[in-house]
């Protein structure tokens, strides 16, 4: 009982020390946040090497961002949009939040302030190619690796100086991904993104539906990277309650970079690399062995003077070439072997009366029978065929004399109809009668 409570004892203390964690990492982000006391705030930076870890988002790939859990990456796609993209940086702004943001080329060189205010925010500057097209899964390499190129110039353009800003990360528009596409990034050094749950803005659908989707589906996995687009209205109407519940429910925002020469990639584990990494004990337990036998001879082959009888075992007799011969059984007389059963008397399988001959009467009358049968079905048919010759014969008469003689080849044919349909064995012949 002492372990038990020695027991529980420490795993309050590691909660309660877990919690006060949690409390001071969200006290350290909302000091960070000058005159937003009660600020979400940004808890940690995640320095990530784009080699080492090529493909990252559930939604497509094996591995992911490596979070804790009730840690959330944002990130926005298909800026900069000033009417929209603005509003988002102030929002985020708001709660002292970063993110990561894919731009479009074509979006970046109309609108190169707004990629400028996006480094001036201290956010993750990605791209999303030039022209945003949803068939990179079908497009040749050379029109796919045009699209990436173009896009990331266009963005390092936007940004003059400072074009190093650019963080060797993209995501394909539409998640629409290809082997080939795939691997000329890989090549180049840039990670590419998918997601781990999307909240659908890009779709036709309310802006609480937005958030709707964005708090479950995130409830569900319970971390990983969100996915949104600060070009749509109804994403900013829904952001400010998106981070207020994340906020609400014990949510940490983590902001992700790229590793450089200056600043290296954080320590990891490969199992963290996965949404629901397996249990410590699991992960590392070591792997079987494998043996190896020295001397893979076998034992002697017993002697057949070792399967011999005796008296005190007779079991199996020496045995043949062709197989083991059991033991033939005991023989061995019963007590009871000469008593036998006595003969019935012939009387008791007689029949009283004389039930032989009432038999045999039946099988003859049987045999009669038939014979009897078969006549009477003859003299019936003999009697419907005269029955069925009188009415053709009246019937045709009838019909000669109302049809008259235009009509007599028709009566004719009537006739012979008519006797068809019974078994009338003779041609009727009617005298023609003139009306």
């Amino acid at each position: 009982m002492g372990g038990v409570r020695v027991g529980v004892r420490l795993g309050r203390t590691a909660v309660a020390f877990g919690l006060l964690a949690g409390f001071a990492a969200h006290a350290t982000a909302a000091a960070d946040c000058p005159g937003h006391p009660n600020a979400l705030g940004t808890s940690r930076t995640l320095v990530v090497d784009p080699r080492e870890h090529p493909l990252i988002g559930t939604m497509q790939y094996r591995e992911t961002l490596p979070l804790a859990d009730h840690e959330v990456v944002l990130t926005f796609d298909d800026g900069p949009l000033p009417r929209n993209s603005n509003k988002i940086l102030d929002i985020l702004a708001a709660e002292c939040v970063k993110a990561t943001f894919f731009t479009i080329g074509e979006m970046a060189r109309f609108s190169p302030e707004g990629v400028r205010k996006l480094l001036e925010a201290g956010h993750t500057i990605a791209t999303h190619t030039q022209t945003h097209p949803l068939n990179m899964n079908r497009m040749p390499i050379e029109r796919a690796r045009q699209q990436i190129d173009d896009g990331i110039a266009s963005t390092k353009a936007a940004l003059g100086d400072d074009a190093d800003a650019v963080a060797p990360f993209f995501r394909i528009p539409g998640l629409m991904r290809a082997d080939n596409v795939e691997k000329y990034l890989g090549e180049q050094g840039i990670q590419v993104w998918s997601a781990d749950f999307p909240a659908d803005d890009w779709r036709h659908i309310s802006s609480s539906r937005v958030y709707d989707l964005a708090i479950s589906r995130l409830e569900a996995k319970g971390k990983g990277i969100l996915l949104l687009h600060d070009i749509q209205a109804r994403t900013v109407a829904a952001l400010p309650r998106i981070l207020e519940t994340l906020k609400a429910r014990g949510y940490r925002i983590v902001h992700v970079v790229p590793a450089t020469a200056e600043r290296p990639a954080t320590p990891t584990e490969p199992q963290e690399w996965l949404l629901h990494p397996p249990p410590d004990a699991i992960a590392k337990w070591p792997q079987v062995p494998n043996f190896v036998f020295a001397d893979l001879g076998g034992l002697p082959v017993p002697a057949w003077s070792e399967f011999e009888a005796t008296e005190e075992v007779p079991m199996l007799r020496q045995a043949s070439l062709s197989g083991i011969s059991w033991p033939e059984p005991p023989e061995f007389a019963p007590e009871n072997a000469a008593a036998t059963l006595p003969t019935p008397a012939p009387s008791l399988f007689e029949v009283q009366g004389n039930l032989d001959v009432a038999l045999r009467n039946a099988a003859r009358g049987s045999h009669r029978a038939q014979p009897i049968a078969s006549n009477t079905r003859e003299a019936s048919n003999r009697r419907l065929s005269r029955r069925g010759q009188r009415l053709a014969m009246v019937h045709t008469a009838r019909l000669a004399h109302a049809a008259g003689d235009q009509d007599h080849s028709r009566a004719a044919n009537a006739s012979r109809q008519t006797t068809r349909r019974g078994p009338v064995k003779r041609l009727v012949q009617v005298r023609k009668r003139r009306v």
